[in-house]
């Protein structure tokens, strides 16, 4: 039997070296983060484009267009309007009473309007009447109602005397480009010292030429 004290066998350890420690929860729990985490994070991209798309604005859907009003959009009282040409030289002068803009058609109505018209030959034309309608770019006029058109004598472009001419009637519709008077009721032209009164009238001032229909009567001075 060995006399040797039995605690001698721990002296032979070494009780310096480092124990291995049992695996922590911790590591298992992150384990477990680093498998879901992709998909969380697809998860909140979701959230987060989808509440994006409920705070965009929604862009404005078109209106049907409205029909365009039958009413007048503005009104002028007691004014005065000039029309220059590209080059900046007077072309037309308006005065009246009281004007109405009407957008369906895009005229003008003047009440008790004067127009002063400076023609392609440098004349100048005059016209006034109870009720002037004009469209837009103002190369028609309407007139009712007592209506007067005066071209004033002078020289045209060719250097040709022109005599004054002057229609009366309670309809006249003229053009300024090219220059014409029309009208489909009772009309008198006065030219120069002679007189002719038609039932209708179709006046070309270019030309110089007046055609005339229904009943007519001339009354001519002598020369």
């Amino acid at each position: 039997m060995s006399t040797s004290d039995p605690l001698d066998f721990f002296e032979g350890v070494d009780t310096t070296a480092t124990v291995p420690r049992a695996p922590r929860r911790k590591r298992k729990w992150l384990d477990s983060l680093s498998i879901y985490l992709p998909v969380l994070l697809m998860g909140l991209l979701a959230l987060a484009s989808y509440w994006l798309l409920r705070a965009t604005p929604v862009a404005d859907v078109p209106e049907a267009e409205r029909p365009v009003s039958t009413e007048p959009d503005y009104f002028m009282r007691r004014f005065s309007v000039k029309v220059f040409d590209v080059a900046g030289v007077l072309k037309t002068e308006l005065h009246g009473i009281e004007a109405r803009h009407y957008p369906a058609t895009d005229t003008v109505q003047i009440d008790n309007g004067r127009i002063r018209h400076i023609g392609l030959n440098g004349l100048p034309t005059l016209a006034s009447a109870r009720l002037i309608t004009t469209n837009g770019d103002n190369t028609e006029f309407v007139l009712e109602g007592n209506a007067v058109v005066v071209r004033e004598a002078g020289v045209n472009a060719n250097g040709e005397a022109v005599p004054r001419l002057e229609f009366r009637g309670e309809f006249l519709h003229i053009y300024t480009a090219p220059e014409r008077v029309v009208s489909d009721q009772p009309v008198t032209l006065f030219r120069g010292t002679d007189q002719l009164q038609a039932d209708n009238l179709d006046y070309v001032g270019d030309e110089r030429v007046a055609n005339f229909k229904g009943r007519v009567k001339v009354r001519m001075e002598p020369r």
